[in-house]
């Protein structure tokens, strides 16, 4: 049986949504002194208590007479007068102040406490040369370093709420004449058909919008950069900002986005691009040199050379285990140890690290449980995984390297050849936003791989990538940049 006045009762008039205000105690709610027919109220928990002492009631006429004369006198531009049960409920539990006459108008004052973290260095996606600054758990703030960073008047925000407990803002972003209309449609009408009641995180969005949500490869980048964020919209894609994330959303992507960093084009394109490369040769290794330590002692020992076959006999003449339970039990205690130091303090999660693989992996070699080989294998794949500049993908590789193991057990090189087709058949298909995720490769758009795995010049970029579909396709002009690099004239000379 529903309570009296609990949730789920309709909010009819502003005396029942008082009611329910005043069952919290930090609701405060009282008459004004030469008025004593206006009342004033607001949740002392959200407002900013200097200005409501600085701003509203020493400006109050002694004996007003109604709310629009208290709205004539008060020096502050936020403020309306709105008979709507729903907005005036809103905007008070969002940190305005309601006065109200008895009659069905208020007027809603914005006296909202604004405090919150301060803009600090990136955490997760840290680099050494470029801008030092994050994005913030308030909306507003996020959106003002975006700003400063794009201040042209075609940067459009549209604004909406999701969540029926929460009313979390959510804002799209986007660069009206380049982004693409259908894409800024479909995010619209995703977002529009969001069903839930709290919103927590950027994360919920992403869950709830992605085109696939089975899929182990995330379809959207979530990024604590400014910078990364003025960069895709500046290629015609859309950010999405939700207030309480210090995250952005980027989309529509491709799987070449999560290897590449904000500082790839801050440094020469030969090293972005040999940087780029190290980074791709590192995320296979991480996935397959696990599974072909398996297979091949399991199936195809005559590819190891004989030099190397005996070093790998007397690590291995004490093991009772298969070279698949031997594998498995590193991976799981290198997943353990990952684990445990993401959920420490800082301080405490180096030394576990250190010390638990250390001691667990010297003790693993004394009681004969794995080999020195295969320690020394799995610490380059964790090792590896880490030079992934987005987080998520690097959760992807992890857990890609548990099936392979188990292909590899079952059909050795081929059972790696046959996971490996599936995974790429599965990319190929997989989309963002309704555009294809392998792009540029499949479908295959050569004018892309200049900012592939590879990084040509930037004075080479002179499209926008196909893969946003923008409706403006032309970053500059390749005429005035081929007339500024071209070879200088000697003054000098006759």
């Amino acid at each position: 049986m529903r309570q009296e006045g609990g949730f789920g009762t309709p909010i009819e008039s502003i005396a029942v949504l008082v009611g329910m205000f005043q069952k919290s105690k930090d609701f405060i709610r009282f008459s004004l002194p030469g008025a004593p027919q206006i009342t004033i109220s607001f949740f002392r928990t959200m407002i900013n208590e200097e200005t409501l002492h600085r701003d509203v009631l020493p400006h109050i006429p002694a004996h007003v007479s109604s709310l629009v004369d208290v709205q004539i006198a008060l020096p502050i531009e936020a403020m309306e007068l709105t008979t709507n049960i729903e907005q005036i409920s809103s905007k008070v539990l969002n940190g305005y102040a309601m006065m109200e006459d008895g009659s069905d108008t208020c007027l809603i004052i914005a006296i909202c406490n604004k405090e919150g973290r301060q803009i600090a260095t990136p955490e997760i996606e840290y680099n050494v040369v470029g801008p030092q600054e994050a994005f913030v758990e308030l909306i507003d703030i996020n959106l003002n370093m975006l700003r400063r960073r794009l201040p042209t008047p075609y940067l459009c925000v549209e604004e909406l709420e999701i969540g029926t407990l929460s009313h979390t803002r959510v804002a799209v972003v986007f660069i009206d004449g380049i982004a693409n209309e259908d894409n800024i449609k479909h995010v619209r009408d995703k977002l529009k058909n969001i069903e839930i009641d709290h919103i927590q995180d950027s994360s919920y969005v992403i869950r709830m919008i992605e085109d696939n949500p089975n899929s182990l490869f995330p379809q959207a980048i979530n990024t604590e950069r400014p910078d990364r964020v003025a960069g895709v919209l500046a290629e015609g894609k859309i950010a999405l900002f939700v207030n309480g994330s210090p995250f952005a959303i980027t989309l529509p992507t491709t799987i070449v986005e999560f290897f590449s960093t904000s500082e790839d084009y801050n440094l020469p394109w030969i090293m972005a691009s040999t940087f780029r490369l190290l980074r791709l040769f590192s995320v296979l290794f991480s996935m397959l040199a696990t599974p072909l330590y398996v297979a091949i002692l399991t199936y195809h020992y005559e590819l190891i050379p004989k030099e190397l076959l005996r070093t790998l006999i007397a690590s291995r003449s004490t093991i009772p285990f298969p070279p698949v339970i031997e594998a498995l039990f590193l991976e799981v205690v290198i997943e353990l140890l990952r684990e445990a130091g993401a959920r420490l303090p800082s301080k405490v999660a180096l030394t576990v690290g250190i010390v638990g693989g250390i001691v667990i992996g010297q003790a693993a070699v004394e009681a004969s449980l794995t080999s020195n080989v295969l320690i020394i294998i799995v610490a380059l794949s964790a090792l590896s995984s880490f030079t992934t500049p987005i987080y998520k993908i690097g959760n992807t590789i992890r857990l890609i390297r548990f099936p392979l193991i188990l292909s590899a057990q079952f059909l050795g090189m081929f059972g790696i050849v046959c996971f490996s087709l599936f995974m790429l058949t599965h990319l190929v298909r997989a989309q963002s936003l309704g555009r294809p995720y392998l792009a540029p490769f499949y479908p295959t758009r050569i004018s892309d791989w200049k900012d592939s795995f590879v990084r040509m010049p930037i004075s080479s970029f002179f499209n926008r990538p196909i893969t946003a579909r923008a409706r403006y396709n032309e970053r500059f002009d390749k005429q005035e940049v081929d007339q500024h690099t071209s070879k200088p004239k000697n003054d000098f000379t006759d």
